[in-house]
């Protein structure tokens, strides 16, 4: 069990939280939702004892191991990646480092052996040996094969490095599991895993999310920070906002029959407060008008933005044609002989681990890099914009936002521009920041003012979902919903592909999967479940 007791914490004037009390309890897993800057990282972090409250504490069970997922990618770069994970168990770790040291010398003195023997038994009481094969089973699950379990961490690649830490803060059964965005970089069969680790696990979670179909498949509770406070809701996400949407709409049908009592009641009064053979009844009425209070019903501090994609062309029969396009990199052949043909009703999500192939198509078909072999064609009718995965060098300028926007605009008006910056909540004064400051949502919410102000009917979009909060998430996938145009996108959300794509395909080591489809009946397909069985042989096979 952790709780949290009277935490305040404050940042000058402002109270991020005020009076927090909330248990957190074994066997649930909470969902901490709340609108972007509300606090849920931080409130982590006061969790863990890294952010010191300014009133209030923090209480958890005596003896109880808390883990945290670190976002620090260089911290292990020296260590390989089994110890990483064993990590995750600090004591575990370090029992193993002493007895390597004691055994490793050579003048083994009798208190060294009875060190060694205390070591041994508090070794075996945490499972130490079992310790390797458990890291290794969390790795292999999470997709890092088998042959980089003993690579240096510098070696390996950001995705790689987030996917060791995640492995790390699973490690050794804790008691409390705290997780911020653990789905972030992951490809969606790793967060599948990571679904069924946490639907299985039997203490504490407490995960803090974008991914609205993630916290649908594991949580019991949802913690709703808004208004510097924390409240609590059996169920998971939809039920959560369902459940929250009800209850603002029964607060307001109350306030209306309260208002409509109180107008019956004034008028009363009004008309027979003068009047000697009435005067007792308005008194009474007087009384009760004075005993109907209004329920104080505060608008939410989430924020939606407005994302509306209205294509000034409408997009022809011939859309895209792609044809047996190869790409090298770096000596790693990502693309290979890969052909397809796009038409004008697709929406077309990427999908599977191959993340570098998919992003590596999309730069080909946006232009910013040339194929190695093969071909593809763009029907004269067509016109696209592209949202790349690594926006930096498009944020590199001094220019201040509504500048660099000026540049993609048809009308070069400031109020034109700062209408679509309006539509992503960038009001007054923010229209001037530099884009070199902006943070990673704010990047986010930038390029995709800049696709609506483009008006393209063709849309390629990799990973547009990262970085957004879950009220930016919502806007845009609605928007694309909505989009009559073509689009091409990849992305870790689940719901955000299950309810805009209607075609799937996966660049595989056996070559494109292309179905005409949902994702939900993707993945139950046979013919996913074959690859799968074959990628599995093949893994045995180089074992």
């Amino acid at each position: 069990m952790i709780q949290a007791c009277n935490v305040t914490l404050r940042l000058g004037k402002r109270a991020l939280f005020e009076d927090v009390n909330i248990k957190f309890t074994e066997g649930n897993c909470y969902g901490l939702i709340g609108a972007n800057g509300a606090g849920k990282s931080t409130f982590l972090k006061i969790l863990t004892g890294e952010i010191e409250p300014s009133k209030g504490e923090v209480v958890i069970t005596p003896g109880q191991r808390l883990s945290f997922l670190k976002q620090d990618h260089f911290k292990y770069d020296e260590f390989n990646v089994l110890d990483t994970v064993i990590m995750g168990n600090q004591r575990l770790y370090d029992i193993m480092k002493q007895k390597d040291a004691i055994y490793a010398k050579e003048d083994f003195t009798e208190e060294d052996g009875i060190l060694a023997s205390e070591l041994e038994g508090e070794f075996a009481s945490l499972n130490g040996w079992e310790a390797e094969s458990d890291a290794a089973t969390l790795l292999n699950g999470l997709g890092i094969e088998t042959d980089l379990h003993y690579s240096l961490m510098k070696d390996l690649n950001g995705g790689e490095k987030v996917k060791v830490l995640l492995a790390q803060a699973l490690f050794g059964n804790p008691d409390i599991l705290l997780l911020d965005e653990p789905t972030n970089h992951l490809d969606l069969d790793a967060i599948r895993w990571l679904e069924e680790f946490l639907i299985n696990f039997e203490n504490t979670v407490i995960v803090v999310s974008h991914d609205r179909y993630f916290l649908n498949k594991v949580c019991t509770h949802i913690a709703d920070i808004d208004y510097a406070k924390i409240q609590l809701y059996a169920g998971n996400y939809d039920f959560w906002y369902e459940s929250s949407q009800l209850m603002i709409k029964q607060m307001k049908e109350a306030n209306k029959k309260k208002e409509e009592k109180i107008k019956e009641l004034q008028e009363f009064i009004q008309r027979f407060s003068a009047n000697a053979s009435k005067s007792k009844q308005a008194t009474s009425r007087k009384r009760a008008l004075e005993k109907i209070e209004l329920d104080d019903i505060r608008p939410s501090s989430r924020k939606y933005p407005y994302i509306d994609f209205r294509p000034q062309r409408e997009i022809g029969n011939e859309v895209l044609t792609v044809e047996h396009l190869s790409k090298t990199i770096d000596g790693v052949k990502v693309l290979d002989d890969i052909s397809f043909i796009i038409n004008r009703d697709d929406k077309v999500a990427f999908v599977g681990g191959n993340t570098a192939a998919t992003t590596t198509l999309f730069k080909i078909l946006a232009g910013e890099m040339e194929p190695d072999e093969g071909s593809y064609k763009w029907g004269v009718t067509t016109s696209s914009s592209y949202f790349p995965k690594d926006n930096t060098k498009d944020f590199s300028g001094d220019e201040i936002i509504v500048d660099w926007l000026m540049q993609f605009s048809p009308e070069k008006d400031v109020t034109y521009v700062r209408g679509f910056l309006g539509r992503m909540l960038f009001s007054g004064e923010e229209g001037v920041k530099k884009v070199k400051v902006l943070s990673g949502g704010e990047k986010v919410r930038v390029m995709l003012s800049k696709m609506m102000i483009m008006a393209s009917n063709v849309l390629i979009m990799d990973e547009p979902t990262n970085h957004l909060d879950m009220e930016s998430i919502t806007a845009l996938n609605n928007g694309l919903i909505k989009f009559p145009g073509v689009v091409l996108f990849t992305s870790q959300d689940h719901q955000f592909i299950q309810t805009i794509a209607n075609r799937i395909m996966e660049i595989t080591p056996n070559g494109l999967i292309d179905k005409i489809t949902t994702y939900d009946e993707y993945l139950d397909s046979d013919e996913l479940a074959r690859k799968r069985q074959v990628l599995s042989i093949q893994d045995d096979d180089e074992d």
